[in-house]
């Protein structure tokens, strides 16, 4: 798991300690979080910190529904899901890179779904992300 720079604060991040952080992966931050407001209508957004050895994370949600959680680290970030079973067996028989499928292989099974996480570091990372968004919203 990636390091949090948020560890240990009280308050959510602010804008500026966030580009801060994501250095030119900030870019890709708003490509990923604009792109599923316009593509799919995930609009809703709650920063959590679920203790403070976690740090802090943005829920993007669509209505109550959560879809992803993104964890900033330094000049990337981390794109979790929880997938359940029909959206595994989807993305499974998507086209994602080899890289992605073995991610989904070797990804654990908890009662809320299968934990999926994608380091975002490129512009491919963003596509990857969005498709898996996309399937765990028809699923």
């Amino acid at each position: 798991m990636l390091p949090n720079a948020f560890i240990g604060k009280t308050d959510k991040p602010t804008p500026e300690e966030l580009a801060a952080e994501l250095g030119p992966a900030m870019a890709l931050w708003d490509r990923l979080v604009a792109g599923l407001a316009e593509e799919h209508g995930v609009t809703g957004q709650e920063w959590n910190s679920y203790s403070r050895k976690a740090g802090w994370s943005l829920r993007l949600k669509k209505g109550e529904r959560n879809i992803v959680h993104l964890s900033p680290s330094q000049r990337c970030f981390m794109a979790s899901f929880a997938l359940g079973d029909k959206a595994m067996q989807a993305a499974r028989a998507g086209k994602f890179p080899p890289s992605v499928i073995a991610i989904l292989n070797e990804a654990r099974r908890y009662a809320e779904g299968t934990a999926v996480r994608i380091e975002v570091r490129a512009a491919k990372d963003v596509a990857n992300v969005k498709k898996l968004a996309a399937i765990k919203l028809a699923n």
